[in-house]
């Protein structure tokens, strides 16, 4: 057990660094660095010296090189390859070391799940950023690590969690994992179509309460495109629309996290009413500083992790509130 336990702590460490390497490629645009897959202009790194970037601009004329572009997605990658390497392991390990069939089952779906990662990377590169792959791939990163997560859960026995009884809080713990799902989507959706500045003032949009939104297109999962999404192709209203959705479900999930935390500070499992309230504070901030300071790099990518951060506060929640 001591190698699943392992592995999956390692690989949680890793879908956070790939989560992160993920929200730098999409932030620096850098969603189609690599007009190919799995390499890159032809190369199994990236272009480095004169010669090679000649041979890689003529081979995809329509893609100039730009090496700021090719590092980001090409680390992005094989950081992502790396997981997988770290799957096939954890599935060898779960069926030669130990006996429990559910482990078995949950590395074996893991394992799945990362190639399908994989596939989806390469519809991101060979359909030219079509939004719903987009959205799919993002979002299938905060999937693959709470798999990971849920297998580290397994294959411990936390002593500290037989201590904890929050049966009575499993409705209230599950609209909570819902509704942040759901928010994470409207995350991911508002990164996809390029909407994170469409709103550049806060509490207000655009110096209004109800700005000119568009839903009908906002939320039209079947765009059509064109050749290449870069930089999106949504007119401002529905781009509004995506940010403003994004910010009123913010204001719906704090409500419901508010009574979650009130339920759990009075229970066995204060000292998760005390860590939900503060990732809860410090992605409100986040998400303030990047709309007031136009998206800064490095704060963008810290409004990604602590998003996961709180997507397994409210799963190891739900972990205590519905076990056995």
């Amino acid at each position: 057990m001591n190698h699943i336990r392992s592995l999956s702590f390692a690989g949680i460490c890793m879908a956070f660094v790939v989560i992160a390497l993920g929200a730098w490629t999409r932030l620096v645009d850098a969603g189609l660095g690599c007009p190919d897959w799995p390499g890159c202009y032809g190369f199994i790194v990236f272009p480095t010296n004169e010669a090679e970037i000649a041979i890689a601009e003529s081979r995809y004329p329509m893609f100039p090189y730009d090496i700021n572009k090719a590092i980001p997605e090409v680390v992005h990658r094989y950081f992502a390859a790396g997981l997988g390497l770290l799957a096939i392991f954890l599935v060898y390990f779960s069926f030669t070391k130990i006996r429990d069939k559910s482990i078995r089952g949950w590395s074996l779906f893991l394992l799945f799940f990362i190639c399908c990662q994989g596939l989806f990377g390469y519809l991101t590169v060979s359909l030219k950023l079509l939004p719903i792959i987009v959205t799919a791939h993002l979002f299938g990163g905060f999937a693959t690590l709470t798999l990971l997560y849920f297998i580290y859960l397994k294959s411990r026995n936390f002593q500290i969690f037989n201590q904890i009884n929050i049966t009575n809080l499993k409705v209230i713990a599950l609209i909570a994992f819902v509704v942040l799902i759901f928010q994470i989507f409207l995350g991911v959706w508002t990164s996809t179509n390029y909407a994170s500045l469409a709103c550049a003032d806060f509490p207000t949009c655009q110096g209004s309460y109800m700005p000119e939104m568009d839903f009908k297109n906002a939320f039209n999962l079947n765009q059509e495109v064109g050749p290449n999404y870069l930089y999106g192709l949504l007119d401002n209203p529905a781009r509004v629309a995506i940010h403003y959705s994004h910010r009123i479900s913010a204001l719906l999930l704090t409500f419901i996290f508010l009574i979650l935390m009130s339920r759990l500070w009075f229970s066995d499992a204060a000292p998760l009413a005390s860590t939900l309230g503060i990732l809860l504070l410090t992605q409100i901030t986040l998400g303030i500083i990047n709309v007031v300071y136009v998206l800064p790099l490095y704060v963008a990518i810290a409004h990604n992790l602590v998003a996961a951060c709180l997507l397994l506060a409210v799963f190891t929640i739900n972990y205590l509130a519905w076990k056995k």
